[in-house]
């Protein structure tokens, strides 16, 4: 079974896109939040759905509006990470330096908790890994959405952290990232769909869901010239180490 270690579920339609993606081998989700609303809504989620874990955090995107609220939701009793947190410098919807302030008080919140963090890190590379050795990087930590090449790998990897790839690894032009893929050891490899959105090929245009999360987990498989059922056992190991049990 599949592990999407990395999802936004619409609190109206995550029962039924939770069914698909079980008919479809994906029996575990991590429900991750971006602002206080939607990190209280996975939380919830969690609680009533044993085939979910959440987040809490705020995105670099919302980084303007604060951490007022988020350290009572990483209280939840099933939220299992800080984030998804950390730079985007590709849309700047909040400031540089609100972005890295807001951060690096994310990162000290995971390393003051002993809790995972979810990164994401767009067009900041360099920034990102300084934030995170200023604050030393959390010994859990998950580079979501992995767009760097081999070069971004072997920095992540170097600081303890963990790769999650998602669709993007099956578009043509995606040459980098499924080297990245073949170079992360395969106990430090996750999968994810960043549902709703970044459909894998086939489906690319479409809604992305959960149930999509195998072939993303296939197209790692063929790059690294192995079997799809290895990548899955793997990953959903990684995922339980990362995240806990659900």
């Amino acid at each position: 079974m599949w592990v999407d270690s990395h999802c936004h579920l619409a609190p109206d339609e995550a029962a039924a896109a939770l069914d698909d993606a079980e008919a479809a081998g994906v029996d575990r989700v991590v429900d991750v939040g971006t602002d206080l609303e939607s990190s209280l809504a996975a939380a919830d989620l969690a609680e009533r759905d044993r085939r979910v874990l959440a987040t809490a955090g705020v995105h670099p995107h919302d980084a303007v509006a604060g951490l007022e609220g988020i350290e009572p939701v990483l209280d939840r009793r099933r939220v299992a990470a800080v984030g998804e947190c950390g730079l985007d410098y590709h849309y700047e919807h909040s400031p540089r330096a609100v972005q890295i302030e807001v951060f690096a008080a994310q990162v000290a919140l995971a390393n003051a908790r002993g809790m995972a963090l979810v990164i994401h890190s767009r067009d900041a590379w360099d920034d990102t890994f300084d934030v995170l050795d200023a604050e030393g990087a959390p010994e859990r930590t998950v580079f979501h959405c992995f767009t760097g090449g081999p070069g971004e790998a072997r920095m992540a990897l170097d600081r303890g952290g963990h790769l999650s790839f998602s669709g993007i690894v099956t578009f043509e032009n995606a040459e980098e990232i499924r080297a990245a893929a073949v170079l992360c050891p395969l106990d430090r490899l996750l999968v994810e769909t960043d549902a709703p959105y970044l459909a894998p090929v086939p489906h690319r245009g479409r809604r992305n869901a959960p149930a999509m999360v195998p072939f993303v987990g296939a197209a790692v498989a063929r790059a690294r010239g192995i079997d799809p059922l290895g990548v899955a056992a793997a990953s959903a190991e990684n995922a339980v180490a990362v995240f806990g049990t659900w």
